[in-house]
């Protein structure tokens, strides 16, 4: 009933503003004022953009940092944001060149300025932590600064480069408050998107206001907003259903996500196609019980996605049989043209081809309170040890350690979720198989390398689809990861707060400022 008395009390205040024009409703002043809470499972890694490379750290990312560019909702190609405009030199896509909006100020008041574009570029390569985005940046030969030009010089052509340009680890930060060498350690935030961090707990909130200093791509920055973090999904839907939050995303339980209705009263339910996927990554080390690719290929052939899919996630998940999902440039079937239908008896011989000890023995990791990891990876468990084939040991770590262990090539095994960069296949090529990749399985192929470096030189993505073909097929002959599935978006919100269909629409982008009060 409050909705009803807010929207008639709403109706009210905007007769007076009816004139020739027409009329529109205009928010109450404490509408305006008022904080919109969120709720997620999502965990921050890092308040440092140097220093993370995950969703819940980027989420954030997003709203409290400024890049050059960013995307509209919905779009393929960057807009500027920090930046006036940018592009290409020439036509090698070898030189881009960015020239920075006029008036952008740090909380301290202190302009922006080129150097501190340079300066924030720099220091994710220099610091190159294990578990930030340094990876994204690889092309990067150098960059200079001249006034309010900034000039990136690459050492391949790269047309996806605006699009990384775009992404959390573009962020610009103040070079007077982060460390040129070290990631920044306090809870405090120096940026200029169009939220200020006024107060952070890890693994608790984060409290964001407007900043009235933005400038950007953005005509209006939305309301105040409180993030909250929850251990588990289980926590995530009892807050919703107690009413401590106004809005819950990423992720509640598979059995709620299935049970959702938009006819619901009391809630506004948005369900979405995602790019969103999750592979189980192999350490294919030296010393790994993973490392021979002949095993990797036996797991390959035993993976049953459509009952994980079905049982785990309750068919809120889709089965994933490639690298690169569905709705994506360069999308192909090539696991399941390779593997398709469970076959333990090919998966035998190879392991005897392999000279290995049967059952094959391997740690399996996931990041614990994140979805449903645990009855993903009991699944997996118990599908290959039926065949008697394999023995798996599972454990579940809090996610910064998860994170930790296997950028040490500590775990035999893990799954991870992938929330897309940016809206282009390159999203899924480096990062998860290439060498250096962030995923860290150890697995490096000449011929991979290389089809990710080809596909990067045509501006026209279409173009660059037997690129990613053939690395799909390498993928499913080396097998340094097994696709799972797809996900869905569901973002579910009271009955008083609109703007949640547009928080995560494939582009990397998570927009808060979106959410607004009716």
């Amino acid at each position: 009933m409050r909705s009803i008395r807010m929207r008639i009390l709403a109706t009210l205040l905007v007769l007076a503003a009816v004139g020739v024009g027409g009329w529109q409703l205009l928010p109450s002043q404490q509408d305006e004022n008022r904080t919109i809470t969120v709720g997620t499972t999502d965990a921050v890694t890092s308040l440092d953009p140097a220093g993370a490379y995950d969703a819940g750290s980027w989420a954030l990312f997003n709203n409290v940092y400024q890049s050059l560019l960013t995307f509209e909702p919905g779009g393929v190609a960057p807009e500027p944001d920090a930046a006036q405009s940018c592009g290409f030199d020439g036509t090698d896509l070898k030189t881009y060149r960015c020239e920075l909006r006029e008036d952008l100020t740090f909380p301290s008041g202190r302009a922006m300025t080129a150097q501190d574009v340079k300066y924030s570029f720099d220091r994710v390569k220099r610091i190159k932590s294990d578990v930030g985005p340094s990876s994204l940046l690889s092309t990067l030969a150098s960059m200079s600064a001249s006034g309010r030009t900034v000039t990136f010089r690459l050492s391949s052509p790269d047309a996806t480069f605006p699009l990384k340009v775009a992404t959390g680890a573009g962020a610009i930060v103040d070079r007077e408050k982060y460390p040129a060498d070290a990631l920044r350690t306090d809870n405090a935030v120096d940026g200029t998107g169009p939220y200020t961090l006024t107060a952070y707990t890890k693994e608790k909130e984060a409290v964001l206001a407007p900043n009235t200093r933005y400038k950007g791509a953005l005509k209006g920055t939305g309301r105040p907003v409180e993030l909250r973090y929850f251990a588990d999904g289980d926590a995530l839907d009892s807050a919703w259903k107690a009413k401590r939050i106004d809005v819950a995303t990423r992720t509640l339980p598979p059995e709620v996500l299935a049970g959702l209705n938009a006819a619901d009263p009391g809630q506004r339910v948005s369900e979405a196609d995602s790019s969103e996927i999750r592979n189980l990554y192999f350490n294919t080390r030296k010393g790994s019980p993973l490392h021979d690719v002949r095993v990797r290929q036996a797991l390959a052939w035993l993976i049953d996605r459509e009952r994980l899919a079905a049982t785990v996630y309750k068919g809120t998940v889709d089965p994933l049989f490639s690298l690169i999902p569905t709705g994506i440039t360069g999308h192909t079937t090539s696991f399941f043209d390779t593997y398709p239908k469970l076959n333990p008896a090919k998966a035998r011989v190879l392991l005897s081809e392999a000279g290995v000890s049967l059952p094959v023995r391997f740690t399996y990791g996931y990041g614990a309170g994140r979805g449903a990891g645990a009855e993903e990876a009991a699944e997996i468990k118990r599908q290959l040890e039926a065949t008697g084939l394999f023995k798996v040991t599972v454990k579940g770590y809090e996610w910064t350690d998860f994170q930790k262990r296997w950028a040490s090539g500590k775990l035999d095994a893990y799954a991870v979720g992938w929330v897309a960069d940016f809206p282009d296949p390159d999203t899924y090529g480096g990062p998860l198989v290439g060498t250096d990749g962030t995923m860290n399985t150890g697995y490096s192929d000449k011929t991979v390398d290389r089809l990710i470096t080809d596909s990067q030189q045509y501006a026209d993505r279409s173009e660059a689809t037997k690129d990613f073909r053939l690395l799909q097929e390498a993928v499913a002959r080396d097998v340094p990861a097994v696709p799972l599935w797809q996900a869905k978006e569901y973002v579910v919100a009271s009955e008083e707060v609109g703007g949640g269909q547009y928080l995560s629409d494939g582009t990397g982008v998570f927009r808060l400022w979106r959410l607004t009060w009716i």
